[in-house]
């Protein structure tokens, strides 16, 4: 493990001296950036929630590295199914897979009955493409805690990764009753799985807009279905036909959106 101050030094093409202005030409500039705030290393005598909490202030701040440092120092101290889960998220963010897999099969080790390391576990075989693993991880976790809106988002994903509509618009479905709101935000202490092809993520955002058109939400209807449009789903216009959408093509913006057709963006 590095030092933290080994990682703060930043190269920057840009330079703001009237010196350097008048002596160098703009293409050349090399200029060291001032150096960032300096995160000290785990202090020795700190309590492990004091070392959690700073783990989590830097996880919170997407700076990985130095809350992996705090959470293994915490560990050290008192380890818990909570920090092993934590440290796990931390490494999965940098993917870590194996690191990440590791800690959270030691969290389950210890308490059988956390939910939140099934799903990360998911998360992992999902970004290994090992769907149908994913799937079983994802489904452990809503036996354990049913109401997450989260874990059946998750498992939508990994169904649609599998081109297992049906199944994945049942979970979506799902999630959306549980929190209408799930694909806004993210879990504190999961990992909400990202879909990353072009095409699926574009059939993705017109499944979400059927199903919020099916419970009455047409304001996130009409907005999933315009970026279904924007990321050029060819399937768009069966909305003209679905009875999901029946209500909502009474509404002005509907008939506005599927006339004015936005233009697919490149990819």
């Amino acid at each position: 493990m590095l030092p933290p101050y080994s990682r703060l030094v930043v190269i920057s093409v840009a330079c703001i001296s009237s010196v350097c202005l008048s002596q160098t030409p703009q293409n050349e500039r090399i200029q060291v950036a001032p150096p960032l705030m300096q995160i000290q290393a785990p202090s020795k005598d700190a309590s492990p929630e004091d070392l959690e909490k700073q783990g989590d202030a830097l996880r919170g701040r997407k700076e990985y590295l130095d809350a992996i440092d705090y959470y293994r120092a915490a560990i050290a101290k008192q380890p818990t199914p909570s920090l092993l889960n934590k440290l796990g998220i931390a490494e999965l963010m940098l993917e870590r897979y194996r690191d990440a897999g590791r800690d959270f099969e030691r969290a389950l080790k210890m308490d059988r009955k956390f939910a939140e390391p099934y799903n990360n576990l998911g998360v992992v075989d999902y970004k290994r493409k090992k769907y149908g693993s994913a799937i079983k991880l994802y489904k452990k976790s809503i036996e354990l805690v049913p109401d997450s809106a989260s874990f059946y988002s998750n498992l939508g994903a990994a169904y649609f990764a599998k081109k297992e509509f049906e199944q994945a618009s049942q979970a979506y479905a799902e999630a959306i009753r549980l929190d209408p709101e799930v694909f806004e935000h993210s879990s504190h202490t999961g990992i909400a799985a990202q879909l990353v092809s072009s095409e699926d993520r574009a059939h993705y955002e017109y499944v979400l807009a059927k199903l919020y058109a099916k419970v009455g939400d047409s304001d996130r209807s009409i907005e999933f279905l315009r970026k279904a449009m924007e990321d050029g789903y060819k399937g768009v216009s069966e909305a003209n036909t679905a009875p999901e959408f029946a209500e909502l093509r009474k509404d002005a913006r509907f008939a506005d959106l599927m006339k004015q057709k936005p233009p697919v963006l490149p990819e």
